[in-house]
C-alpha cells in the first residue's frame, strides 16, 4: 500500500453521523428513546439494559424488574455502599454504538444496545472469566503494580468490560454528549444530558488516576503525585496557556513556516530494503542508512527523497568473526557522516551492550570495536546518541553520549593524551573508552531513552514516565523534572532550541513547552533554570479510537520526533510517530494553537486528533523526517522516509495556499 490521507474524515463530529434506520439523535429524539426502551424492556434482557431516563412510573418498573433478578452490581449486603455509578439508574443510562465496516466504504455506526448502563467495578475480576463482580473490602488496599491487586473496571451492559486504562484510548465529544473507545472493537457512549456526561467523564479520569497509581483520586493524592508547581497538570481548566499562544505567534513569524490550507501526501519512491531492517539513520548530507540483518544498506539524499545506491556494507568484514552479540539495533552518524557507531544488543529484546563497533562508511570496513569501562569494571549502555543535534556533520568529533538504566554520560573516543585510540596490536581486539564525564545515580532513575538539543542540553525519559531536562555543563542534577503521567517514556525527542520536548508512550505522544518567565522577567527554558510554579499543561497527541484499532494488533505508538532542522532562527513544522502500519503526521503549528477544533468541549489535558497517515502492508520500523535543506519550494517539509522490514519509502508533502 501507498500513501494516504489521516482519517479525520472517518471520525464523527455529529449525532448525525450515528447511523439508524428509524431513529434521530436530537435532544427530544433522546428523550423518547429512553421512554420508548423502559417499555419494551423484556425481563430475559434486563441484564444488558439499564434504568431509563424517562417517567418516574418507567423507572420504579424497571427497579422491580432488576431486583427480581437479583442482579450484581457491585453491591450486597454485607459489603459497603456502592458509589452512584455502580447500580443501574437513571444517572448511568446510556445508548450503546459499535462501529462495524473498518475503513471500508461500508464502514458504519450501528446501534448495540438501545438502551443500556455503565458502572465502573472495583475487581480483581478484570478479565471478566467468572461472574462475581463484587467489590472486596476497601481495607484490603490496592497496589497498582500487583498481578493480583483490584483494578477499575468499565462495564457496559453484558457486551464491553474494559480495564479502565489509556489503552482505551478514550476520546471525548462534548457536544455531542459522547464518548469513543476501544475495547476489542470500537464502541461509542451516548449520553442523555450534559451533566450526565461530564459525571461519566470525572469519574473515568479518577478511576485511570487510582489503577495508575494505586490511590483515591483526591486532591491531596494528586498534588502527592504531580508536586504543586504542576496543578495545571493536575486542573489544565486553570493553567496557564499564554506560553502556548505566544509560542504560536513566534512560529508565525518565523520565516520557515509555511501554514497551508492543504497538504498532500505524494509517494516518490519505494524500494526493497533486502530485508531484516532494524533501524533507519539519516544523514545531512549525501547519504542516508538502513541498518539490516546483513549490513548497511547506503542511500543517496535527494530533493524528493531517498534513492538506492546499489552499496550494501556487509558485515564481517574487517572485524573479528565473534564481534557481533546480535544484529546492530542502531547506528550513530559520526565524524561529518564518514562514520557510524553500531550498536549490538547482548541479549535479543534488551537493548543493554556492553560496546560498540566503529564503521569507516568510505572504506565499508570496521576499524575499531570498543568497549564500554568505567574505573576498570565493564559496564553497559542502553542508548546512545550525539552531544548535539548537529554535531554529527563536524569532522572532528570524537565525543558522544551514553545512557544505562542508571547513568548519564559522555564517551571520549580519544585517549587521556588526546589521541584517537586505535586497536591494532590489541589482544583482545577491543578498546576502551573514556568516561569524560557523567553521573551513575544511586538510585534506580530507570532511564529508558534520551535527545540533545542544538546547544547539547540534554533530556531524558523514564520508565516511570518522568522527564528530567539536564544543562550542558552538568549531568549530576536535573534542572526541571517533569511528573509523569503514568505510562514509561519510551522515546523522546527535543528541537533544536530546546523549547519543546516530545515524549513517546504506548498510548500517546506528549508535547511540552519548556519557556517559562524568571523573576526578572526574562523568557528561559526549562534547560537552564528551574521553571517555578507556572508551568503550561502539557498536550497529548493520539490516535482516534477507529484508528487505534485499525493500527493493528501491534497498535502501540514508538519512535516520536520533530521535523529536523540544525540551524538557530528555524522552526520544526511537523512531527511523526509510528503505530503499527501506520505512520502518523502531525502539523506543529496546529497541535500548539489553542483555538482549534481538536480542543473543544474536552476535560483534562488537551488531545490533538488532527493528523495525516501514511499506511504500509506490514508493520513500520521507523519514520523520519529528512533534513531541512532537502525541502523544495513547493513543499512545506522536507521528505518523509518510511522503513519496513522489506522496504523503504519516501513521502512528499505538497500543498496550495
Amino acid at each position: 500500500m501507498g500513501s494516504g490521507q489521516s482519517r479525520e474524515d472517518v471520525e464523527l463530529s455529529d449525532s448525525d453521523d450515528y447511523k439508524e434506520e428509524e431513529e434521530d439523535d436530537d435532544d427530544d429524539d433522546d428523550e423518547e428513546e429512553y421512554q420508548d426502551a423502559d417499555k419494551e424492556l423484556k425481563p430475559h434482557s434486563v441484564s444488558t439494559t439499564a434504568k431509563s431516563t424517562g417517567t418516574s412510573s418507567a423507572i420504579d418498573d424497571v427497579d422491580a424488574k432488576l431486583k427480581a433478578l437479583k442482579l450484581k452490581y457491585g453491591s450486597s449486603s454485607s459489603s459497603p455502599s456502592p458509589s452512584p455509578s455502580k447500580t443501574p439508574n437513571s444517572k448511568n443510562a446510556v445508548k450503546l454504538y459499535l462501529h462495524i465496516g473498518g475503513n471500508t466504504p461500508r464502514a458504519k455506526w450501528i446501534v448495540s444496545e438501545k438502551l443500556s448502563f455503565y458502572a465502573f467495578l472495583k475487581t480483581a475480576n478484570v478479565d471478566g472469566h467468572n461472574d462475581d463482580d463484587e467489590e472486596e473490602d476497601d481495607d484490603q488496599g490496592y497496589n497498582a503494580n500487583s498481578s493480583g491487586g483490584r483494578r477499575w473496571v468499565l462495564k457496559v451492559g453484558a457486551k464491553v468490560r474494559a480495564l479502565v486504562s489509556t489503552e482505551m484510548q478514550l476520546k471525548m465529544f462534548g457536544d455531542q454528549r459522547r464518548v469513543d473507545f476501544v475495547n476489542k472493537g470500537v464502541w461509542a457512549l451516548k449520553f442523555p444530558s450534559g451533566e450526565q456526561y461530564r459525571n461519566f467523564v470525572t469519574e473515568f479520569q479518577d478511576c485511570l488516576f487510582e489503577n495508575v497509581y494505586g490511590l483515591q483520586a483526591t486532591d491531596e493524592n494528586k498534588v502527592k503525585i504531580y508536586g504543586k508547581e504542576f496543578i495545571g497538570w493536575l486542573k489544565p481548566e486553570v493553567a496557564d496557556d499564554s506560553i502556548w499562544e505566544n509560542a504560536d505567534i513566534e512560529f508565525e513569524k518565523s520565516p520557515s513556516s509555511s501554514v497551508r490550507t492543504k497538504q498532500d501526501l505524494i509517494e516518490e519512491f519505494e524500494e526493497a530494503a533486502n530485508g531484516g531492517v532494524q533501524s533507519l539513520t539519516l544523514g545531512a548530507l549525501d547519504n542516508s542508512f538502513l541498518v539490516n540483518d546483513s549490513g548497511v544498506q547506503v542511500y543517496r539524499n535527494l530533493s524528493h527523497g531517498i534513492h538506492g545506491k546499489g552499496v550494501s556494507l556487509k558485515f564481517g568484514a574487517g572485524h573479528s568473526p565473534n564481534v557481533w552479540r546480535s544484529t546492530p539495533k542502531k547506528g550513530l552518524l559520526m565524524k561529518a557522516e564518514t562514520n557510524m557507531l553500531l550498536m549490538s544488543p547482548l541479549k535479543e529484546g534488551k537493548p543493554h551492550t556492553t560496546g560498540l563497533e566503529q564503521l569507516d562508511i568510505e572504506t565499508g570496513k570496521i576499524v575499531t570495536e570498543w568497549k564500554f569501562e568505567k574505573d576498570g569494571t565493564d559496564i553497559t549502555m542502553r542508548d546512545i546518541t550525539n552531544d548535539t543535534k548537529g554535531s554529527q556533520l563536524d569532522p572532528s568529533e570524537s565525543t558522544f553520549l551514553g545512557l544505562d538504566d542508571n547513568r548519564l554520560c559522555q564517551w571520549d573516543m580519544r585517549d587521556r593524551r588526546g589521541m584517537v585510540q586505535n586497536i591494532s596490536g590489541s589482544a583482545d581486539n577491543s578498546t576502551v573508552l573514556n568516561w569524560a564525564q557523567g553521573h551513575q545515580f544511586s538510585r534506580g532513575t530507570n532511564f529508558q531513552c534520551f535527545a540533545t538539543t542544538g546547544d547539547g542540553s540534554i533530556v531524558v525519559g523514564s520508565v516511570d514516565g518522568k522527564i528530567r531536562l539536564y544543562s550542558k555543563t552538568s549531568m549530576r542534577q536535573a534542572k526541571t523534572a517533569f511528573p509523569g503521567l503514568g505510562s514509561p517514556i519510551t522515546h523522546v525527542d527535543v528541537t533544536y532550541d530546546g523549547k519543546w520536548i516530545l515524549g513517546t508512550t504506548d498510548s500517546y505522544l506528549i508535547l511540552i513547552c519548556t519557556l517559562f518567565t524568571d523573576k526578572d522577567g526574562n523568557t528561559k527554558t526549562g534547560f537552564s533554570g528551574r521553571m517555578g510554579n507556572r508551568i503550561p499543561a502539557p498536550r497529548l497527541l493520539k490516535l482516534t479510537p477507529l484508528d487505534s484499532h485499525l493500527a493493528g494488533t501491534d497498535n502501540t505508538f514508538h519512535g516520536g520526533h520533530f521535523s529536523w532542522v540544525t540551524e538557530s532562527g528555524k522552526q520544526e513544522r511537523h512531527l511523526v510517530a509510528t503505530v503499527g502500519k501506520f505512520s502518523v503526521i502531525w502539523d506543529f503549528h496546529r497541535v500548539k494553537n489553542s483555538s482549534h477544533d481538536c480542543y473543544r468541549n474536552q476535560q483534562g489535558l488537551k488531545s490533538c486528533y488532527c493528523y495525516k497517515i501514511v499506511l504500509k502492508d506490514e508493520s513500520i520500523v521507523e519514520s523520519r523526517f529528512m533534513h531541512d535543506k532537502f525541502a523544495v519550494s513547493d513543499s512545506p517539509e522536507a521528505p518523509l522516509v518510511v522503513a519496513t522490514p522489506m522496504k523503504v519509502s519516501s513521502i512528499s508533502l505538497s500543498g496550495k495556499r
